[in-house]
């Protein structure tokens, strides 16, 4: 019958389980994503390794406006937030001369991305003075719609915003979803026909943002006449704020006249994506955008919709705006005065956290559009990565040969647990790549090879706290658990400094830099990891053994290699075989080792000898 395991054992199999499971469960988690997301087996690589896309914005300005040195760096540092908010992706934003910025990705980046750098995400909220059918003016109007008409079934029904949920507001929805009602006719909807003054008499001045003294003749005429299919090239998304818009909605089948602006998207300080649910807090299965604003915009916002509240027709709409186009015009059925609306309408999940993202990282100081695109080649190239690579081997294989020179045998623990932190470090980073966006850099290769040292440096921490343990007189069984909770402590605070540099780095720095951070900081958390759950209790298992538990000479723990053996009360066992100069070592090291009461006692005992041989 065998005997039942010990303690040490029992923990140390319980914690080579876990490891394992930890492996197993990396490796199921990056099969998934070579099996059904294509993600590969390898990490992406960033630009200084594997080439890119270029992409060259160039300022939209209005007529005389001229682009500042401020408004550019504002720029940059908002586009670099909506690039990095997937990950760390090694991307490079730099401006170019005084008014372009470039942006460099590594390998092709998705449509969202391209939509978080490319858009300006400027977010309008105008009151609505007209609307009607985006026509051909030369084609035969369609039949006017009533004034108490609904849109038909087949029509797609606009964004709608309404309070947040969870905020008050008695429950009831702000706004719902009302496309307005088209008119092939250019006379304004429900009836609203703005009083032209007579000729000779002065124009009447708008009293507020919502009066029909905007719409002058001119601008009615401009309206009857303006084709949606031109919208790109009618230069809406740099028009005045103060001014009166005419723009499309984002399908190209509504028309608008709007108001000035009322609200702007920079009074917004947060916004994310979820599912919109309804007045009873049950969810509609519907993709939204919640909206936070700033202490000024809400109480604009409750002012707008106090106003609208009390209107009728299409002047109770108000139009979100985002770059010149119409995403949503819904009506107003209460007041919002909390400063939390929700963009409702035809999103899915990555529309919705596209517009998020643009809105949250804030509305760019100016517009810019798409100058040019091009992909680039690598700075670097795969020729810097074998040499980084090489190098990486090169360190690896000192520490191997001065492990199994200093350490014999037992340096084998050190060239598996290696290996052990090599495999949990390869599946993270290729884990990140895929679902974070993460790309290693020529830098995060440079952390992964510190790594080295300092995952290393903890096995040799231990090590010689075992061998400390030995020369005090211990069994190879003890000597492990007391030089663990002796190396345990060392190996925590070296690591605490390590991982702290790194996220100092991580958090400060921008580009390449920050890819170092992170590879040096996930190491670090690695290395923890091995030493506590693999090198550990390997040695407990270890020191079950006949080869190290009675100290084989190539072992690297034997008793006698390592000098005298500490027995207590100041005395050390000379053991045989060993050398006169370690013997005196060893005299040396027990003096060393003295508690105050052993020094008096050696004392007493030395003048007693002293005292005997005078008398």
């Amino acid at each position: 019958m065998a005997a039942p395991r010990s303690t040490p054992a029992k923990k140390a199999w319980r914690s080579l389980t876990w490891l394992a499971v930890i492996i197993v469960g990396l490796i199921g988690l990056n099969a998934a994503g070579a099996i059904w997301q294509g993600s590969g087996w390898t990490p992406k690589l960033a630009l200084d390794l594997e080439g890119g896309t270029q992409i060259i914005l160039a300022p939209q300005l209005e007529s005389g406006q001229q682009v500042t040195g401020e408004q550019l760096d504002q720029a940059v540092e908002i586009i670099r937030s909506r690039v990095d908010a997937a990950g760390v992706s090694e991307a490079e934003i730099n401006t170019q001369g005084a008014q372009n910025i470039v942006v460099s990705i590594p390998g092709t980046p998705d449509e969202e991305t391209l939509a978080r750098i490319e858009s300006s995400a400027k977010l309008e909220f105008r009151p609505v003075l007209q609307v009607a059918a985006a026509v051909d003016p030369t084609q035969t109007p369609a039949p006017e719609t009533g004034e108490g008409d609904e849109p038909g079934e087949d029509a797609e029904p606009s964004p709608s915003v309404s309070p947040s949920a969870g905020v008050g507001q008695g429950g009831a929805a702000a706004a719902t979803a009302a496309t307005p009602a088209p008119s092939a006719s250019p006379s304004p909807s429900a009836g609203a026909d703005p009083a032209q003054p007579e000729e000779g008499e002065p124009a009447p001045t708008p009293s507020n943002a919502s009066d029909l003294a905007w719409i002058t003749p001119e601008l009615l005429d401009e309206f009857t006449n303006f084709d949606c299919a031109e919208l790109d090239e009618a230069g809406t998304n740099v028009a005045p704020a103060a001014e009166p818009l005419i723009t499309c909605d984002n399908t190209r089948t509504v028309k608008y006249i709007l108001g000035p602006v009322e609200v702007a998207g920079e009074r917004i300080v947060d916004a994310t994506h979820g599912l919109a649910a309804n007045s009873q807090g049950v969810s509609t299965g519907q993709w939204a955008v919640n909206i936070v604003f700033d202490g000024e915009g809400s109480d604009e916002f409750g002012e707008v919709t106090t106003r609208l509240f009390s209107l009728t027709g299409v002047q109770n709409q108000f139009a979100i705006v985002l770059d010149g186009t119409v995403i949503s015009a819904p009506r107003t059925n209460t007041v919002i005065t909390n400063g939390k609306p929700q963009i409702t309408g035809d999103f899915t999940q990555e529309t919705a956290k596209t517009l998020a993202d643009q809105l949250k990282f804030g509305a760019l100081p100016i517009g810019f559009e798409v100058q040019s695109s091009e992909n680039i080649s690598a700075t670097l190239g795969e020729s810097q990565l074998w040499s980084g690579l090489l190098a990486g081997v090169i360190g690896l294989a000192l520490v191997v040969v001065y492990s199994l020179f200093q350490y014999r045998t037992l340096g084998l623990v050190t060239v598996a647990s290696l290996g052990v932190a090599g495999v949990i470090v390869y599946l993270v980073i290729n884990l990140m790549s895929w679902r974070e966006g993460y790309r290693l850099s020529l830098a995060g290769v440079a952390g992964l090879i510190v790594a080295i040292g300092i995952i290393a440096d903890s096995f040799i921490v231990y090590f010689e706290r075992i061998k400390d343990e030995l020369r005090d007189g211990r069994m190879l069984g003890s000597a492990v658990e007391a030089g663990w909770k002796r190396a345990i402590r060392t190996v925590l605070a070296s690591d605490a400094v390590n991982f702290l540099a790194a996220a100092v780095l991580f958090v400060l720095a921008i580009g390449n830099v920050r890819g170092f951070a992170l590879t040096l900081g996930i190491t670090t958390l690695i290395d923890l990891l091995v030493v506590s759950l693999f090198t550990h209790p390997v040695m407990q298992l270890l020191a079950k053994t006949k080869f190290f538990g009675e100290g084989h000479p190539a072992s690297g723990l034997n008793p006698r290699a390592l000098g005298a053996v500490y027995r207590g009360r100041a005395t050390f066992r000379e053991p045989v075989g060993v050398s006169a100069s370690k013997r005196a070592a060893s005299g040396r090291e027990a003096q060393k080792r003295q508690t105050i009461a052993e020094r008096k006692a050696a004392a007493d005992a030395a003048a007693s000898v002293s005292k005997g041989k005078d008398s």
